[in-house]
């Protein structure tokens, strides 16, 4: 009895578990296509291009140097009895400063001794010019033919005016000398070197200190072939900035002297010249921009009129990538006309309102659809 029962209630089990199977795979069926389809498409971020005049900057390097240097001789013959405590290599020292002092016994008496002569001179000036005149009173009443330049003494008054005329020149060589007695700054310097001592005898046109003029500071920078035609047509006077790099840079006003009118046959390089005014700051507070230094010179040079600027890495071999009115990608050839930093300046090949691609996908392709990312939304592409 019992296995009759189950020969009937096994095959209707299996005729049940397999109806309830097939209902399961049909509800699956119907949910996956109840799904949503997956947009495949990749996020990328969008600007748009707007053209403007822009302003180049130029920027070169070069070295401070002093726009002069002097190598300070002694214009008398002499014993040293001082010199300036700032008269050391190092030192600073003003303009019109006495830097050294020779024994002056001499100059003085030489002094004295020239303006004893041109008082001499002048007394015999005024005694032939007396007698000039006596002569001048006598020749009146005598005839023409007995009056000659030499009675009327005009040789005679004229060495005697010479004579004055000489004494003076010699007064003013001896004035010359003893003032040289003081060796004076000529302007605010630098003294790089120093030979000579107290007690030390120097001779005329001996050679003892070298010193560079701290008023001003030169620079003379190269400018490049691909950069001449970008300067501005009235270079001299222009202001322009020279700075140092480092923890402690510094940064100071300068000016633009000069361009040197050569090219460089080698380099096909073009020199110019900034002037810094007052670089040891002895009339200011700033930081003191030495000699030697290593400089960055930058200055404003011509305003391009409508380019783009735009970042290096949106361009690849002159191409950039733009959206079309489909949201397809499509790629543009651009014309660089300039690098500057980690930007190009586009003159040509875009277009205003044209959908600049800042983020590209990996794998960029001509007519790719993509979706435009949210402007919150941050985006991790590689490129």
């Amino acid at each position: 009895m019992k296995t009759a029962w189950m020969k009937i209630a096994l095959p209707v089990l299996i005729l049940l578990i397999g109806f309830g199977g097939l209902s399961v795979i049909k509800a699956s069926a119907d949910q996956e296509e109840e799904k949503e389809v997956v947009d495949t498409r990749p996020t990328v971020k969008v600007e748009t291009a707007i053209a403007e005049d822009y302003q180049v900057n130029i920027t070169s390097y070069g070295e401070v140097a002093p726009l002069e240097s002097t190598m300070l001789s002694a214009q008398v013959s002499g014993e040293v009895t001082s010199w300036h405590p700032n008269f050391v290599a190092g030192g600073l020292v003003l303009r019109g400063d006495t830097l050294f002092n020779i024994e002056k016994d001499t100059y003085e008496a030489a002094l004295l001794q020239a303006e004893a002569n041109l008082t001499l001179a002048k007394s015999q000036l005024i005694e032939e010019q007396a007698r000039a005149d006596v002569a001048k009173r006598e020749a009146k009443g005598l005839s023409q033919s007995k009056i000659s330049d030499l009675y009327l003494r005009k040789p005679q008054l004229l060495s005697a005016q010479a004579a004055v005329k000489s004494a003076q020149a010699r007064l003013k060589i001896a004035q010359r000398d003893l003032e040289n007695c003081e060796v004076k700054a000529p302007y605010d310097a630098l003294v790089v070197k120093r030979n000579l001592g107290v007690g030390q005898y120097v001779n005329q046109g001996a050679q003892i200190a070298e010193i560079y003029n701290i008023e001003t500071a030169e620079i003379s920078f190269p400018i490049a072939g691909f950069d001449r035609e970008f300067l501005p047509l009235n270079i001299a006077q222009q202001e322009a900035t020279v700075s140092t790099k480092g923890y402690n840079s510094i940064s100071r006003t300068a000016t633009i002297s000069r361009d040197l009118g050569i090219i460089d046959q080698d380099t096909r390089m073009s020199q110019l010249v900034v002037r810094v005014e007052d670089p040891y700051s002895l009339k200011s507070s700033q930081p003191a921009l030495k000699f030697g230094h290593y400089v960055e010179v930058s200055f404003a040079g011509k305003t391009l009129s409508q380019v783009y600027r735009l970042p290096q890495s949106l361009v690849t071999n002159r191409i950039i990538w733009v959206l079309d009115e489909e949201q397809q990608m499509q790629p543009k050839r651009v014309e660089i006309l300039r690098e500057e930093g980690a930007y190009f300046l586009i003159s040509e090949g875009l277009q205003n309102q044209d959908k600049l691609i800042m983020t590209l996908p990996e794998y960029p392709q001509k007519g790719m659809k993509v979706k435009i990312a949210e402007p919150d939304q941050d985006l991790v592409v590689q490129q």
